[in-house]
């Protein structure tokens, strides 16, 4: 798999494996930095067609749904699925480097854990596993736990 994203204080981060690291720092440049992560992809072959940050996900969908539908495909518009939100990092990178995983991921996805929060006790007692959905749907869930957690230290 050639692009991997990691979590890097509260951001996703976009690295391309293929570059080499920097001889003075150790780390590869960050491609794309953002806060909460968007992925569109054929709900019935699970293929990604795009990811990075909700807005430009969410407006990329929008155009190709359009011209799809324009040019009469409205069965292959209508299988454009966007899942947007605080996504667990492994579960993003399986669906860039495992061909279908999307559609499994999306068949699982109330049951996934907040993807910027750590498993730590703290977290675990204010019920940081809960569900979210499609289109970003508990986006703003995660900015309520975060304030709770700086109330708490």
């Amino acid at each position: 798999m050639d692009l991997q994203y990691q979590l890097k204080a509260g951001s996703y981060c976009l690295y391309d494996m293929r570059e080499t690291p920097s001889a003075i720092t150790g780390e590869r440049r960050c491609r794309l930095r953002t806060e909460l992560v968007a992925i569109a992809f054929d709900l019935v072959t699970g293929q990604v067609h795009e990811h990075g940050s909700p807005t430009r996900i969410h407006a990329w969908a929008l155009c190709t749904r359009r011209r799809l539908r324009a040019a009469g495909d409205w069965d292959q518009a209508d299988s454009i699925v966007v899942v947007s939100g605080p996504l667990p990092v492994d579960e993003i990178n399986k669906c860039l480097g495992i061909r279908g995983y999307c559609r499994r991921m999306f068949q699982r996805l109330a049951s996934l854990p907040h993807g910027k929060l750590q498993p730590h006790a703290h977290a675990h007692a204010h019920g940081a596993h809960g569900a979210y959905g499609a289109y970003g749907a508990h986006a703003g869930r995660h900015q309520s736990h975060q304030g709770q957690q700086r109330r708490a230290a």
